[in-house]
Order: structure tokens, then C-alpha cells, then sequence
């Protein structure tokens, strides 16, 4: 929650802050995602209009996660821009309640809906440790990236299976 009072309710002021938060749960998808109480640079400007708060914003926070392709582990960062107005209780509207329209609460802004909205946009949907990864071997699950010569024999179609059987020994006459 972020208090905008000192902002007060006239139209035009505005303030800058700046602080760092930890990261919420479930911040982002199942294979990359910001570690739940990890630290979240937020950059905000807060600018005062007539009908709320106009919120214009920045986050940065590191990510964890694995390759889609080869499951190596990935670390890298996430930087996320949002903007939300969030209008005040004497603003609102009943059709607003239907809405999904942002509201301040006793002048306090709940930042979290619009951060992990922000954030998970960002995050690709299948991330991948190098944009080449070649993925796992299909049969054994070797990791291709560290042997590209990888190979298997063709395999055997399991309808002619049964006649390798009754091939004969060439020493057998």
C-alpha cells in the first residue's frame, strides 16, 4: 500500500518516489518468476487529477526460472512500466463497481494488482536460456546444447520388429 496523502487532493501536484519492496507471491508464470519477498525497485510519479490519482510507474526486479527447451536454470531481470489512475470514493460509480476500476481505499494505492499485471506482460511466454537452445535429446534427454553430435540409432518400426527374430545367422547354412 502506498499512502498518496502527503500528495493532497489538488489537481497538478504531483511527487516522485522511489523505494524498493519485496516481491509478492506468485509473481509471474510457472517456469519464470520474481522470488516472493525478493527486492522490487518501483520509480513512481504520483500525480494528483480530479477525479483520483494518477499512478505512472517503473519496477525492476531479478527473475529465476529454467529454460523451456533444456530446463537449465535462468537469471535474469525484469523491468516493467504501468500506469493506473485510482479514483477516489466520492468519484466512483456504481457502474464503476462492475468495472475493474482501481480505487484509493482512505488514500491508500494497492500497487500489487497493477505490478504483477505489469511484470507478467513482460516475461516471455516460453523463456529459453540461450534464443538457439536446442532443447533435450527426445529419447534420453541429453542436453543437446552440450553435445550437438548427439545421436541414436534409426529405430526399428515396431510393425517389422517381429522379423528381426528370424533373421538368419550367415554361418547357418
Amino acid at each position: 500500500m502506498l499512502d498518496t496523502r502527503e500528495l493532497g487532493r489538488r489537481p497538478g501536484s504531483q511527487r516522485e518516489v522511489s523505494l524498493t519492496v519485496p516481491a509478492p507471491a506468485d509473481l509471474g508464470i510457472d517456469v519464470l518468476r520474481v522470488a516472493e519477498g525478493s527486492p522490487v525497485e518501483l520509480d513512481l510519479r504520483l500525480e494528483a487529477v480530479m477525479e483520483g490519482v494518477l499512478v505512472t510507474g517503473t519496477a525492476r526486479a531479478a527473475l529465476e526460472g529454467e529454460c523451456a527447451r533444456c530446463l537449465e536454470p535462468i537469471h535474469d531481470d525484469v523491468e516493467a512500466r504501468f500506469q493506473e489512475l485510482y479514483v477516489y470514493t466520492e468519484h466512483q460509480t456504481s457502474h464503476d463497481e462492475d468495472d475493474d476500476v482501481s480505487r484509493l481505499q482512505d488514500d491508500l494505492v494497492d500497487l500489487e494488482p497493477q505490478l504483477r499485471d505489469a511484470v507478467v506482460l513482460e516475461l516471455p511466454f516460453q523463456p529459453m536460456c540461450e534464443p538457439d537452445c536446442p532443447g533435450l535429446c527426445p529419447e534420453c534427454g541429453a542436453r543437446l546444447a552440450e553435445d550437438p553430435d548427439h545421436s541414436h540409432e534409426a529405430p526399428i518400426d515396431p510393425r517389422w520388429a517381429g522379423l528381426a527374430d528370424l533373421q538368419q545367422d550367415p554361418d547357418q547354412h
